[in-house]
């Protein structure tokens, strides 16, 4: 496979080097969309997040965006680091206690740090998260708000982007290399990590058994609900990843495990098993994830309150995204040639979306698909096409896996749905995942 830059390395130079100052960019682009801007839909609610996995993605693909679109996201961010859903006047202060959003300072840092040269607003993104992570380890949606899964996986993964141990991520505590502080107590903030946070959100073995392993969105009153879009975003978060990660290449396609439960467990909690670790918590989530799947048809159900009985294709990607991490080509295979196949309609619903192509373009990067030949579409092409003229792509680019490329920067088909002459051909066709985690198609309701 191609040698990618890891995230934590370019966050690193980019700590180095000199960040630059965000500032207006006089690029002209197609009608109704603001310079620098990816798409053309009101970016209200979406601004920032659309735009960070936009740029992600791009970066993810040897693709070096314009300077006009990182100038836009830089310059979303408020004077105390965090980052709004987006704000069209930014010579206005923004409202601390209700304009400025976890997902969002998160997936931007992610962003930013990945492409470098903004290592002041990488650290200032950093700080706000420290100063409002909750007691608890984790965070909500707008600062003081409850810790729920979605808030805090995308914070996880804008530490695990920067180089920094999500476990150590708040302010409190003295940090060991194994999380812990001298007298045993965990690091993070008061003592607890975001890990503790995700943990105390993931439905154990006192649960139904078809829904031990997943996660509810957040800790509500009465008994947890499964919610299997803050599943996908914890499988990944808490295995200690980002939206992009470095891929390991060749795995064994064993399939993930499932919530060690004993006789004896019940809905008292009494007797033994469950999650005991993240590694194990992720294990199980990912077992659920693969498990609700193969009942419905390989792909995810929309979450949403009220939705109609829909797939949800950005979740799908996320869960592709966090089976792939936890290197189980075989069990994200199948999700992965669903998304691809003309009769899933995924393409479609990402069609000038570039939130949308990001997640898909992210999902094939994860599982060493062809983000170029996705179905028969180039995403990256069309993802280009929603956003400013990019500044350059990589000699690689036109493919995402060893052998798809002839060197000079033309692509090659590829002979299996997108995913021909890549690692995945033990006894599957295809591999699988942002952030995500990534949370497109469930993060607009609650930043309403």
């Amino acid at each position: 496979m191609n040698i990618r830059r890891s995230v934590a390395a370019l966050s690193l130079c980019a700590a180095l080097g000199v960040a630059a100052a965000p500032g207006a960019s006089a690029e002209d682009g197609p009608a109704g969309r603001a310079a620098g801007l990816y798409g053309t839909k009101d970016p209200k609610f979406d601004g920032v997040w659309r735009q960070s996995l936009a740029l992600l993605a791009q970066d993810a693909v040897g693709v070096t965006p314009a300077k006009s679109a990182i100038d836009w996201l830089a310059g979303q961010q408020c004077a105390d680091g965090g980052f709004p859903a987006y704000r069209a006047d930014t010579t206005k202060a923004c409202d601390p206690k209700k304009g400025e959003f976890t997902d969002a300072t998160s997936a931007a840092v992610q962003a930013l740090a990945a492409l470098g040269g903004r290592a002041d607003a990488v650290e200032k993104g950093i700080g706000w998260l420290k100063r409002h992570q909750n007691e608890d380890g984790g965070w909500g949606m707008n600062p003081g708000g409850p810790s729920d899964a979605n808030s805090t996986s995308a914070a996880i993964g804008a530490f695990a982007a920067t180089g920094q141990d999500p476990a150590k991520g708040g302010e409190g505590g003295k940090d060991s290399e194994d999380g812990t502080d001298g007298e045993g107590g965990k690091g993070g903030h008061g003592g607890k990590s975001p890990y503790d946070a995700l943990l105390g959100l993931q439905l154990g073995c006192a649960a139904k058994a078809d829904e031990r392993g997943a996660f509810a969105y957040t800790a509500a009153k009465g008994e947890p609900v499964a919610n299997e879009l803050a599943t996908a975003s914890a499988a990944l978060a808490i295995q200690g990843k980002g939206f992009v990660f470095e891929t390991v290449g060749k795995d064994k396609g064993a399939g993930p495990k499932p919530l060690r439960c004993e006789d004896g467990d019940s809905k008292d909690g009494a007797g033994k098993g469950g999650a005991g670790t993240p590694k194990e918590a992720a294990e199980a989530a990912l077992a659920h994830l693969s498990r609700v799947m193969s009942d419905t048809g390989s792909h995810l159900k929309s979450a949403m309150p009220g939705a109609k009985d829909q797939p949800d294709f950005g979740g799908t990607a996320d869960a592709v995204v966090a089976l792939a991490a936890g290197e189980h080509s075989a069990a994200a295979g199948k999700p992965l040639q669903w998304l691809q196949s003309k009769d899933s309609g995924a393409v479609a619903w990402a069609k000038g979306d570039p939130g949308a192509l990001a997640k898909l373009v992210l999902a094939a990067h994860a599982a060493g698909a062809n983000p170029r030949d996705f179905g028969g579409a180039d995403l990256v092409q069309q993802l280009n096409a929603t956003g400013p003229k990019p500044e350059a792509a990589a000699p690689d680019s036109g493919a995402d896996a060893e052998g798809d490329s002839d060197g000079k920067g033309e692509e090659k088909k590829s002979d299996g749905g997108g995913i021909g002459g890549v690692w995945w051909t033990v006894g599957v066709c295809a591999v699988a995942s942002v952030g995500i985690g990534f949370l497109l198609s469930g993060r607009k309701r609650q930043q309403l």
